[in-house]
């Protein structure tokens, strides 16, 4: 009899077990995740206060169910972040493609909940800080300054993501990673070491996020670069052709494709030719929902 009581114990805890599994892999989770991860035009340069007031109304609807973790902060609704005003970008209210990804996909799935979980920093590369294998050797080659030389992006925004869904299920909340959008590659264009080694890096993060994160179907939608070229002359085509390459590798791939120089019609910049504005910012949040909702069907 005791035999037989530990044996159903036994079953009812694999049979919760597998529920809970269920519920947390299941496109009707109370929470869907995405998550986001580059370098400057991913961290964002779009003027919150030039959108229109349609947008903003927009936004203001559905931000009881769209939240943001921004580079391990905690989670708030989605809006805009606070920008000290320069020389190069005289506004207050700043904005990356988290906004119209949110949005897009929120009046998309007017019941679902929504979760991004963002890390993102400017001037920083997949060779160095952005590499699962970080090492110091490899980030002094490229990354410019003592903060990047140092810091281990892949490995913090995992810690994000780690900790977001933590709260999830303390919460009692079922969750869904429905994908990772990647804005990065301007600053491996500007190094032969970088740009030449970059294919194979970007297949090799795509790799660690579905394996770290045990998401093996894990859609990844890659922003293409579209800088002038600067130090490294060929470095923008390699660049550009790693990450052709490399979305058309698996179905759960894709890459949005973007013009080559001026004038960025389709994604417009600001005057420093690299970095998206208020509509560029817009266009690429709304390209990079499209991209999830499409690879969501795939499942």
């Amino acid at each position: 009899m005791i035999g037989t009581k530990a044996n159903k114990i036994l079953c009812i805890v694999f049979i919760v077990t597998i529920l809970t599994t269920q519920a947390q892999t299941d496109y009707k989770a109370d929470v869907h995740l995405v998550l986001l991860a580059g370098q400057s035009n991913m961290v964002g340069a779009g003027n919150y206060d030039e959108l229109s007031s349609v947008d903003k109304k927009r936004i203001e609807n559905i931000s009881d169910r769209v939240f943001l973790s921004y580079n391990g902060k905690a989670l708030k609704p989605l809006s805009y972040f606070n920008n000290k005003p320069s020389k190069k970008y005289n506004f207050t209210k700043r904005f990356g493609p988290e906004l119209f990804i949110g949005l897009t996909l929120a009046e998309a799935n007017p019941n679902q909940k929504y979760v991004l979980v963002k890390r993102a920093l400017g001037g920083t590369s997949l060779y160095g800080a952005w590499s699962p294998e970080w090492s110091a050797e490899k980030s002094n080659a490229v990354e410019m300054d003592a903060q990047r030389k140092k810091i281990k992006l892949y490995e913090l925004h995992l810690k994000d993501i780690h900790k977001t869904l933590e709260q999830l299920k303390s919460q009692g909340k079922s969750f869904k990673i429905i994908g990772l959008t990647w804005m990065q590659g301007e600053k491996d264009t500007n190094s032969e070491l970088a740009a030449k080694n970059y294919r194979e890096n970007l297949e090799n993060l795509i790799n660690h996020y579905r394996k770290d994160l045990n998401t093996s179907k894990l859609p990844f939608i890659i922003g293409q670069v579209n800088v002038l070229p600067r130090k490294y002359k060929p470095g923008v085509d390699f660049i550009r052709n790693a990450q052709i390459e490399v979305g058309s590798l698996d179905e759960r791939n894709t890459m949005i494709k973007t013009s080559k120089e001026s004038p960025w019609n389709d994604f417009p910049k600001h005057l420093d030719n690299t970095h998206y504005n208020t509509i560029g910012q817009k266009r690429l949040g709304e390209a990079f929902a499209k991209s999830l909702i499409e690879k969501i069907k795939l499942n």
